[in-house]
């Protein structure tokens, strides 16, 4: 490891470390614009120059530069105030003077250095340039005169999220930051060059004007839209969420977020329940609470024990919790999570979890997906294999065919072709020293998990520091579900042959109703969404934005998330209805405080108590006679924008569907 010396401070570096990371390992602060820590060196800003002896005796932009035994850097020298003093004003030259007007106003790279950097004025005399407008679809708003090209954009683009959309057009003074033939920009991470972009060349079309960042007031959170469990920042104003954004975490989303995590909070005010109603005479009516109960503790008069809970994909761990808590005091075991109907063995969870972590995968070899478009299904997991394939990872998909970011190999639709895995697979998945295997949650609903189990010895997937056995999830309640044992051996099917007297659909807007036209549908929820329109009952619940809550992400993460506004109207957290629920029906359920049921949760399963991976043992035996059988006619997900009721309610969301899936020529008010 090299020493090289700071500002006559002597510090020992990594081998292949630069100049400007030698810096910020002995606590120096350089500026920069177009160097970022997970996007390859550019060298094109220069304000990142410092003066380095032995050397040539001018400034040296130190993110190009690799750090050697001997250096002596000085960042604070005359020269290097005098070199950045003069980027800085040539960055200014033709940047227009819209900071009052301007989105990134108080989060911009560009005002905090010219400020700390810059000169007091300007010896510059001639015209700004001007830049024509682009279109980059409906989250990106483009001013693209006020770019300083840096180019992060662009290597986002075509480095994480794999999608070449983006490049620069002409030289010189003429030079354009643009999307090819000026489309828009239409891959799952397109929202992230937002965060990159150091200037406002690039902000939030529909955050726009909404809000100054001192005005907000910030909660941690996670994000529910998928089952990745993205750690997120809400920022809120008032009663109401104005946008989402990453929170660092390399273990889980690194700082990238999917535009459906960052995109959908727009929908947490729209279509919202906000006061009980209850079906009268065929149609919904508003009520009061006590009706409301009064009607179900009426419905399970004489027989309690008939009550059952099906649990949605947005849930929390308490209120799963609670639920459960509510439906075995009354005597009933009918409880259920995986609301579209798959009936997987969950008696060992590690063979239902994704083992390999999402940083783990990065360094696999080899990897077959069996079932999953796992660009729509984990846009953040498709970063971590976009890495693997670029080490020189061989992909294979057993599944329809869909359009991916790295090179893959689509074997077929058709399950049984694993039972004698083609050649090619096979000799990969020989020569791989860590081979994994991803099952989709297509794969799952097939009945392919016993099946699948057989690949572990076949694949030699698990080793000593290597477990390559993964079952990736959609529902951001599922591992929290199955921990809690919120399920039963035949699904929902058990809980339709049952035939309960009282339903609780705890936000499960994607299940089938058909089956309990007799049962008194209650649905606790925070949409109009499906689970609404069927309802019985309606009582109002919150949204994962306002209730604290415990998710375990598809790798089995616990994470935490924080109340960031209060639900609006009459609404309530669902854990506080479903104690009153129980006052009602004369029942006791050992909690009366969000505290005292996290307590209780964390007594009957410990591993809800500690944020991190939980640990579920080693992978069971697979059974003998096990077969795959049957094709994978399609993948659960449709249409990424719209997987949830809050993206269904979001004007956003929905824009992107017409817009970036099914070509709707969507027009602006003024034409």
């Amino acid at each position: 490891m090299p020493k090289v010396t700071v500002d006559g401070q002597e510090i020992e570096v990594p081998a292949g470390a630069t100049v400007l990371q030698a810096c910020e390992l002995a606590g120096k602060e350089i500026p920069r614009f177009c160097y970022h820590e997970r996007l390859s060196i550019a060298g094109n800003c220069r304000m990142c120059l410092v003066e380095v002896k032995p050397g040539p005796p001018k400034p040296q932009a130190s993110c190009a530069l690799p750090a050697a035994e001997g250096q002596e850097i000085r960042t604070d020298s005359p020269m290097v105030k005098k070199a950045r003093e003069g980027v800085m004003e040539f960055l200014l030259i033709n940047h227009p003077l819209d900071c009052p007007i301007c989105d990134q106003g108080g989060e911009c790279d560009l005002q905090d250095q010219a400020v700390a950097y810059g000169r007091g004025g300007s010896r510059y005399e001639e015209n700004k340039r001007a830049v024509t407008e682009k279109y980059m679809g409906p989250l990106i708003k483009t001013i693209m005169t006020r770019c300083i090209h840096c180019t992060r954009c662009v290597r986002f683009s075509e480095e994480i999220a794999g999608v070449d959309e983006i490049g620069a057009l002409y030289r010189g003074e003429d030079m354009q930051i643009t999307t090819y033939l000026e489309q828009a920009a239409a891959h799952e991470l397109s929202a992230n060059v937002i965060d990159l972009c150091p200037v406002g060349a690039l902000t939030s079309r529909p955050y726009a004007f909404e809000a100054r960042p001192w005005e907000l007031k910030k909660t941690l959170s996670i994000d529910v839209s998928d089952a990745v469990g993205a750690n997120i920042t809400l920022h809120s104003k008032g009663r109401e969420v104005m946008r989402a954004l990453p929170r660092i975490n390399d273990d889980v989303n690194e700082e990238w977020l999917s535009d459906k995590g960052r995109y959908q909070v727009d929908g947490l005010t729209k279509r919202r329940l906000d006061r009980v109603w209850v079906r009268r005479d065929g149609r919904l009516q508003p009520a009061e609470w006590t009706e409301a109960f009064g009607m179900i503790a009426g419905a399970l008069e004489g027989d309690k024990a008939s009550i059952a809970a099906v649990a949605g994909d947005l849930l929390d761990a308490e209120t799963m919790f609670a639920a459960k808590a509510l439906v075995n005091a009354c005597g009933s075991n009918l409880t259920e999570a995986r609301q579209t109907g798959m009936t997987y063995d969950v008696s060992n969870l590690a063979a239902v979890n994704f083992n390999s972590t999402f940083a783990g995968i990065e360094t696999a070899d080899a990897i077959l997906f069996v079932g999953s478009h796992v660009r729509w299904e984990a846009a953040l997991l498709n970063v971590r294999l976009r890495k693997a394939a670029k080490a020189g990872a061989k992909i294979f998909v057993v599944g329809p065919e869909w359009e991916t970011t790295f090179p893959a190999t689509f074997l077929g639709s058709d399950l049984k072709l694993l039972n004698r895995v083609p050649k090619a697979l096979g000799d990969a998945m020989k020569a791989a020293k860590r081979p994994a295997v991803i099952l989709g949650a297509a794969a799952l609903a097939k009945g392919a998990l016993g099946a699948a189990l057989k690949l572990v010895d076949k694949f030699g997937l698990v080793k000593d520091d290597w477990n390559g056995f993964n079952v990736l999830h959609i529902s951001a309640a599922r591992m929290a579900s199955l921990m809690l044992g919120f399920t039963l051996p035949g699904g929902t099917g058990d809980i339709a042959k049952a035939a309960p007297k009282v339903l609780l659909s705890l936000g499960a807007d994607e299940m089938d109703y058909a089956p309990y036209a007799n049962s008194l549908k209650v649905y606790i929820g925070h949409h109009g969404d499906k689970g609404a329109h069927h309802a019985d009952i309606i009582l109002p619940g919150a949204s994962y934005a306002e209730k604290d809550g415990t998710y375990v992400n598809t790798e089995g993460r616990v994470q935490f998330a924080e109340r960031a506004v209060f639900a609006p109207g009459d609404a309530r957290e669902d854990w506080t209805i479903l104690r009153a629920l129980a006052d009602t029906l004369g029942v006791t359920v050992g909690f009366d405080s969000f505290g005292e049921l996290q307590a209780k949760m964390i007594a009957a399963v410990p591993a809800l108590g500690e944020e991190g991976l939980a640990d579920y043992g080693p992978l069971p035996k697979a059974e003998s006679g096990a077969k795959f059988d049957g094709e994978i006619t399609g993948y659960p997900i449709k249409d990424f924008y719209l997987t949830n009721p809050i993206a269904r309610a979001s004007e956003v969301m929905q824009r992107c569907s017409d817009e970036l899936l099914h070509g709707a020529d969507v027009k602006e008010a003024a034409e």
